[in-house]
């Protein structure tokens, strides 16, 4: 039986590849890196600050990582004040609300950034349980914060929940908790996030193929085979 369905944030309830992109692309030609959007999908797209910073810039002090990540996100947090969430999110929120199904937020956003985007989006009150990779180091792609968010809804069959991830470390993550994991093709090509592990790949939360899925988990509130 569905109990739980568990969203990513950055490219999965709102389209926000492009504002991120844009920014790390002013950030990084500073540093003499003129990336391209095949570099920002293999080493940036879904991972901590951290982590790509680490990656792209070792040669930066801790220190001098701590404040580039706080422009970077201060940046973003000034284009994206107009973001719109991912089209039929709306539908798949008053499903699990007609089926008392759970439903939290997994991302590897820092918490500004998960904070602000929900206000914008009016989503704040709708997820109450938003887990972040603060909160279960080391982030995607490690399990953790699926796990974790698994845990504060209370649900202890991972079968028993679905995920939306629109990045290969999101997918690393949810599939490695044990999760049911439909890609969102926002950020990187169907076939890419079938590869790292999705079950199934959709446009947006309006896909036909979504759907027949949802009604066949919650229209007669039986649990659907392939999970």
């Amino acid at each position: 039986m569905l109990e739980a369905i568990l969203f990513d944030l950055d490219g999965t309830l709102a389209d926000t590849d492009s504002i991120h992109f844009a920014v790390w692309q002013d950030i990084l030609i500073r540093f003499d890196l003129d990336i391209d959007r095949a570099f920002y999908r293999q080493r940036i797209s879904g991972r901590t600050n951290s982590k790509i910073i680490k990656d792209i810039i070792p040669q930066l002090t801790l220190e001098e990582a701590w404040k580039l990540a706080t422009e970077k996100e201060e940046t973003y947090r000034r284009i994206a004040n107009s973001l719109k969430p991912t089209p039929g999110l709306d539908r798949v929120l008053r499903l699990t609300d007609d089926a008392v199904i759970k439903r939290a937020v997994v991302t590897n956003a820092p918490e500004d950034n998960a904070i602000y985007m929900l206000r914008v989006l009016h989503l704040t009150d709708t997820f109450p349980i938003v887990v972040m990779a603060k909160d279960a180091p080391p982030g995607k792609p490690d399990p953790a914060p699926y796990q974790l968010g698994l845990s504060r809804l209370g649900v202890t069959n991972a079968k028993n929940a679905i995920a939306f991830e629109d990045s290969i470390a999101g997918i690393y993550s949810a599939v490695a908790a044990g999760i049911y994991t439909i890609g969102i093709t926002s950020s990187h090509s169907s076939e890419g996030l079938i590869d790292a592990g999705a079950n199934m790949t959709i446009k947006d939360f309006n896909s036909p193929e979504l759907w027949q899925l949802l009604d066949s988990l919650v229209g007669d509130n039986t649990a659907h085979p392939a999970l």
